[in-house]
């Protein structure tokens, strides 16, 4: 979804200058509108590197940031609970792009009802699409950019198709019954259905909710009944949960795994490829031990 809007100025020599620039909810669509950006567009994260989407509460900071910028970008499938009034409360006037306007979102069971899956850039294939809404909408407010930001589109759609088929490889030899992960929370359900691997997760969806003592002890049974080895931890949710269930089920931690925020940018998932190559290159690893 894109409306119209926001201003930009070019300096003499056509150079553009936007003020303050693109902002982006998160560091996952930061990223990928970096990428297409190139140099001539600035691009930040309202939620930093390493901080939790789900329970993110905007700064004073936050909301003159976004009222002052010319396109903000947000996932959508509800996400960013946060983000519904902040364009009015900001008294935002630019375009705001919905990255996963043109995604087939699937669904869960959080808490015995049915709700909408938000982490669809875990599948490359949704990602492509991720990548033409941006573009899209950024040719939509900087037309005088339009040929350089289609020509990084292409290059960008290339390697994730790249990044794809990799994944598929990369796992190509592991047995199905043996493609079993377990995460701190449900982030990884697109990955899953992508790629063959079931997943299971000590949180639900939404990082808020804590299960209960019950299905703690469950999730445990499950873990030494299907003789999973290894627990993963995302770099913005508390350990706390999965060093518990890990002690209590014999399974060790693995590595920090990144969902839904990238690392710095000089960790192991400082861009939205570096994650894809970085998640599944420890999940693979412990799968084949299964």
């Amino acid at each position: 979804q894109v409306r119209p809007g926001g201003e930009s100025q070019v300096r003499p020599g056509g150079e553009s200058q936007v003020r303050p620039g693109i902002v982006a909810s998160f560091s996952v669509l930061a990223d990928m509108a970096s990428v297409i950006a190139g140099n001539e567009l600035g691009v930040s994260a309202l939620v930093p590197a390493a901080a939790d989407v789900h329970v993110w509460q905007p700064l004073p900071a936050d909301v003159r940031r976004v009222g002052a910028a010319s396109v903000l970008i947000q996932n959508g499938l509800g996400l960013e609970g946060w983000m519904a009034r902040m364009p009015e409360a900001a008294g935002f006037k630019g375009l705001l792009i919905t990255a996963s306007a043109d995604v087939v979102p699937r669904s869960l069971n959080e808490a015995g009802r049915r709700m909408i899956d938000p982490h669809a850039w875990q599948d490359p294939r949704n990602a492509v699409l991720y990548v033409r809404t941006i573009t899209a909408g950024l040719v939509a407010a900087f037309p005088h950019l339009s040929a350089a930001l289609r020509q990084r589109r292409e290059s960008f759609i290339a390697e994730i198709v790249e990044t794809d088929q990799w994944i598929q490889q990369t796992l190509a030899n592991i047995p199905r019954a043996r493609r079993r992960i377990l995460t701190s929370h449900d982030a990884f359900g697109y990955y899953g259905a992508r790629y063959g691997v079931e997943l299971l997760a000590v949180q639900g969806m939404n990082t808020e909710a804590e299960p209960s003592a019950r299905e703690i002890a469950g999730l445990v049974a499950q873990i030494r009944r299907e003789k999973i080895r290894a627990v993963f931890v995302e770099n913005m949710t508390s350990p706390r949960l999965a060093q518990i269930v890990a002690k209590e089920s014999g399974a060790v931690l693995g590595a920090t795994v990144y969902s839904d925020s990238l690392s710095e940018k000089t960790g192991p998932a400082g861009s939205y490829l570096a994650m894809l190559r970085h998640n599944t290159t420890q999940f693979a690893a412990a799968m084949a031990k299964n």
